[in-house]
């Protein structure tokens, strides 16, 4: 098998320990907003017309827009931990316009319906970008694009072979390195106006001070332990660790965490992610890579790095490793993982040697639900009382508003072309008990890894995965 360019191009080891030397486990997104607004527990019973679990960006999406739907309904959020505490405020802040975690993806499971997709898609980025503006959304909020790169011979073809379109400008060698420069470019794909970039915990803190603006009740520390409720005109009932509460409609936006809906409990798994974060990068820094417009970036590789610039211009640099544990494992402790961080700043370097001497500030981890389609589903129950989404995997900063809209749609009866779609109509497989689970998930890591080492080329596995639909390609 042949090495990736990360492996025949490795930056001296010293480089990459001096650069994780002072790093501090712990979100830096979070950090920056350890300000913000805090709310109380829920312990008293109340009736509400909507009630929402999970305070990540389905739920607080979800309560803004009912609420201006119908500024008389009663809302409230519940929040296990703290507003914006896991993915919402922890991702990589890429806020992108697919819906279906990228076109190969969605072209093949949804071919006829992919155009509407995509306008669905980019209708939604639109909206998001008014609502930051129309609400005074304090998020960094930066409508610059994306570029996908090419790193290796192979993938410089795959780009070739991208359709064209009026989003898109294929970026030859030069081209590509005349707008951020690195070694490793081959060449790009350049699509401005489909992405924008975001500080998530902030986007998360701002979703929630507008819905409390808009008076819907927040509130954290108070994990739900059980949803029930007779069919028919009768309240559910959500069970809280203190107390009860009633209501006419309920939202399950509870991510990588198990479903309160046993039906859905193995329709996602968690998978860790993991993130470094520099330090703030110096005008002759930022000169010798330019990166001028600001684009999030990604490559093209099976395990692929993600990176971007922040507001105060530092580099997030994220992806590669994605670690499922057995059982569905979810535990704080598994958020530091040496290694992988080595791995990435080895890789970091490799891709900007010019930045030899930059250290990273954070190192932090985050769960993705996962889903085997790879982008998200949508449920229900007690005859449409009860939504639920989840199976973003990776990519919900924007979909997740998509989600909220589509959700309120269903809770509410509403046949709108949003619930008539395919997309929202099917379910994915679900994913087999353990430990199936977990011998599949790591054999097609696996796989991945080796199509990296093989020009892209995919193995038996891999094959079979895609003829049965659950191929990853994004």
């Amino acid at each position: 098998m042949s090495r990736t360019v990360f492996e025949r191009q490795p930056p001296p080891e010293h480089v990459v320990r001096q650069a994780l030397r002072e790093t501090e486990l712990g979100c830096y997104w979070s950090a920056e907003v350890s300000g913000a607004a805090q709310y109380p527990r829920a312990t008293t019973t109340a009736h509400y017309d909507l009630l929402i679990v999970g305070g990540g960006y389905t739920g607080l999406w979800s309560a803004l827009l009912a609420v201006q739907r119908d500024p008389g309904i009663r809302v409230a959020v519940l929040e296990a931990a703290t507003i914006g505490g896991a993915a919402s405020g922890r991702n990589g802040g890429f806020v992108e316009a697919s819906l279906t975690h990228g076109e190969a993806n969605g072209r093949s499971r949804w071919p006829e319906e992919f155009d509407t997709l995509q306008r669905l898609g980019h209708e939604n980025l639109d909206d998001i970008e008014k609502a930051v503006v129309e609400l005074g959304l304090n998020c960094d909020f930066e409508r610059n694009g994306v570029l996908n790169v090419a790193v290796e011979d192979y993938q410089v073809k795959e780009l070739r072979q991208q359709p064209a379109d009026d989003h898109s400008t294929f970026l030859d060698q030069a081209a590509v390195r005349d707008l951020v420069n690195s070694p490793t470019y081959l060449a790009g794909l350049l699509s401005p106006r489909d992405a924008a970039t975001v500080q998530p915990a902030k986007l998360a803190a701002e979703l929630a001070r507008v819905c409390d603006r808009y008076g819907v009740e927040i509130y954290e520390h108070t994990p739900v332990t059980g949803v029930t409720g007779a069919r028919g005109a009768s309240p559910i009932q959500i069970t809280t660790d203190v107390t009860t509460l009633l209501a006419d409609r309920v939202i399950l936006a509870t991510n990588a965490f198990p479903s309160l809906l046993k039906r859905y409990r193995y329709h996602t798994v968690p998978v860790y992610d993991y993130v470094l974060m520099t330090e703030p990068l110096t005008h002759e820094q930022l000169d010798s890579i330019g990166w001028r417009g600001r684009q999030g970036i990604a490559d093209m590789a099976n395990q692929f790095h993600y990176y971007r610039l922040s507001a105060d211009n530092r580099i997030l640099w994220g992806g590669y490793d994605a670690v499922y544990h057995f059982g569905r494992r979810i535990d704080p402790r598994l958020e530091d993982r040496p290694d992988t961080y080595a791995r990435l700043a080895s890789h970091f370097f490799t891709t900007f040697p010019q930045l030899e001497g930059l250290r990273f500030t954070h190192r932090w981890a985050g769960v993705i639900d996962t889903s085997t389609r790879f982008c998200a589903f949508f449920g229900d129950a007690n005859q449409g009382r009860i939504a639920y989404a989840a199976g973003f995997t990776g990519l919900g900063v924007a979909a997740t508003r998509f989600a909220a809209n589509v959700l309120l749609d269903k809770v509410h009866r509403q046949r709108t072309e949003r619930t008539e779609l395919s997309m929202v109509q099917s379910m994915p497989m679900p994913f087999p008990p353990e430990p199936l689970t977990w011998m599949g998930v790591n054999a097609t890591r696996w796989a991945l890894d080796r199509a990296d080492h093989r020009d892209g080329k995919r193995n038996l596995l891999l094959r079979a995965l895609d003829a049965a639909g659950l191929g990853f390609d994004s």
